[in-house]
């Protein structure tokens, strides 16, 4: 599945040959030539990841780091740091403000791609195009199938994103408003009751193979997708 991807890049050629490649692999890009101009942008619509250049005109890349971290809304944000500082204590030092990778110039839009697939699996693997299995029920995001005991699924559009971010975090409870951000994503406003249509939806998609119990309401805090008891 696409991820929006936030690169703050203020070289326009580097900006440019980045973009390219993330949109070429299927990504949603979103730039900003500054670290204030992301600020607003992230405001705005939550990226799935940022690719943030260190040294940026105005506030630097470690200081716009430290700001998304220290914010609850996005401190969770995969951070890819890009820079031509390569001494280890840059490093260090980027890591240190939250960065979950460390990349230097000149580098290969390959390995960024395979960087920004890495982290995405590990901090956000409902935008990753990876299959996921539980219990007999498998999501392909690549092929946009869902398959109970092998027999084929109908999701809507929204339910298949619900599906896919609840068994990409499953055994974990997410309240209304939690699914809302993850789902439809914070920018968009709707009532949180909206979750609870679809929530029925998707039950009713996967009642035929009698996986529909895997999606469990939990009492005064939100849902939850379990193949325990």
């Amino acid at each position: 599945m696409a991820a929006t991807i936030l690169v703050v890049e203020d070289e326009p050629a580097i900006q440019e040959l980045i973009s390219y490649n993330l949109e070429l692999a299927g990504h949603r890009v979103l730039r900003a030539a500054s670290a204030e101009q992301a600020l607003e942008m992230v405001r705005s619509e939550l990226p799935d990841l940022v690719v943030l250049d260190w040294m940026l005109p105005g506030m630097n890349g470690i200081e716009f780091a430290r700001r998304l971290r220290a914010d609850k809304r996005t401190q969770a944000v995969p951070v890819i740091m890009l820079t031509a500082r390569a001494e280890e204590q840059d490093k260090l030092a980027g890591l240190e403000t939250g960065a979950d990778d460390y990349l230097t110039k000149p580098f290969s839009p390959r390995e960024l791609n395979a960087r920004i697939k890495a982290v995405l699996r590990r901090r956000a693997p409902q935008a990753t195009d990876d299959a996921v299995e539980i219990a007999g029920l498998r999501l392909d995001p690549g092929s946009h199938r869902v398959l109970g005991n092998q027999t084929p699924l109908t999701l809507g559009p929204t339910e298949f994103r619900l599906l896919h971010f609840l068994m990409t975090h499953a055994e974990r409870v997410y309240s209304r408003a939690q699914l809302l951000d993850h789902v439809w994503g914070d920018h968009v406003f709707v009532e949180e009751r909206t979750v609870d249509v679809h929530i029925r939806r998707l039950r009713k998609a996967l009642e035929p193979t009698r996986h529909d119990h895997l999606i469990q309401t939990v009492r005064s805090a939100g849902y939850r997708f379990s193949a325990g008891d």
